[in-house]
């Protein structure tokens, strides 16, 4: 009997054994996969808030991207199809030496020193409509404009239409500011000015009117244009194909102005005027800078 009773008893004893390291280990199981979710929760809650700040600052760099490009090259592609109102007075005639004005909007930039380094070798003057941009950067750029016998005139300092167009007050601030960066950096007090998006631009909510008064009060003309190269559309045409789209239209008038641009992404201009300056010498052309006496092109009328 005491044999039996002493096999049941480690026969219990084993039982309880067995029992206690079986609820060890679910113990250590459940302790695991409790572990294991919080992380797995903590983790997934990460993920979510960084992917949430990688949208953020996704979205705020396309912003900030959008803005950037808004105030220092707007796409100004509209732009080439814009052209004077019908004006008789300017139809060329048999005999008549077209007068051509090469004008450059949007400067200056990465490529102002190619353009008036050809400018330089062809002896041609023309017309730069800048931009405010920064003078320790650009400073140089400016003054070589002038210092080699190109007109200056003011395009605008910022370009974003949306504030420049806002209001009377705008635009007058922007006028100021870019005249000023004119006048401290060149010594020119320079009256000419070229609106961005042309006088005929459909981008401002304010009627144009009240800042071509403004312009008619300060003594500024503003000059629009009458022939397009389409370099307004970043690489849309070759080289050849720019000077194709102006000749075709300077031989229509007395007076042309020609819309250009110097623009850090417009190569195919660079490399198109020395083709352009030979074609119109040898159409018996006058190229000229923008003066006191040259024809006004304008897409409206002078509103006083």
């Amino acid at each position: 009997m005491d044999i039996a009773n002493e096999g049941l008893e480690r026969q219990r004893a084993k039982r309880k054994r067995v029992a206690r390291m079986k609820k060890m280990i679910v113990s250590t199981l459940l302790i695991f996969i409790l572990i294991t979710t919080c992380v797995m929760t903590f983790l997934v809650i990460e993920v979510i808030s960084l992917q949430k700040q990688l949208d953020a600052l996704t979205a705020n760099m396309a912003v900030a991207e959008t803005v950037e490009d808004t105030e220092e090259m707007v796409d100004d592609s509209f732009l080439d199809n814009v052209y004077l109102v019908d004006n008789i007075d300017n139809i060329a005639e048999e005999g008549d030496i077209p007068l051509v004005y090469l004008t450059f909007d949007d400067g200056p930039s990465e490529n102002t020193d190619a353009i008036l380094d050809i400018l330089d070798d062809y002896n041609v003057k023309a017309t730069f409509f800048v931009v405010g941009q920064d003078t320790e950067i650009y400073g140089d750029e400016y003054r070589r404009i002038v210092d080699e016998g190109h007109t200056i005139g003011m395009h605008s300092y910022s370009h974003n239409y949306s504030k420049i167009y806002q209001s009377s007050d705008s635009f007058i601030a922007d006028y100021n500011k870019i005249h000023d960066l004119i006048l401290d950096v060149t010594g020119v007090d320079t009256k000419y000015y070229r609106f961005p998006g042309g006088s005929s631009n459909k981008v401002s909510n304010s009627s144009m009117s009240v800042f071509i008064n403004y312009l008619n009060q300060e003594g500024a003309v503003y000059y629009d244009w009458n022939v397009a190269s389409g370099d307004a559309t970043s690489q849309a045409f070759t080289a050849d194909e720019l000077v194709d789209n102006v000749m075709k239209d300077v031989v229509k008038y007395k007076t042309s102005v020609v819309l250009l641009h110097d623009a850090s992404n417009k190569d195919a201009t660079v490399e198109a005027l020395p083709r352009l300056i030979e074609s119109l010498n040898e159409a018996g052309a006058m190229i000229l800078p923008i003066t006191d006496d040259t024809t006004i092109i304008q897409h409206v009328s002078v509103v006083q």
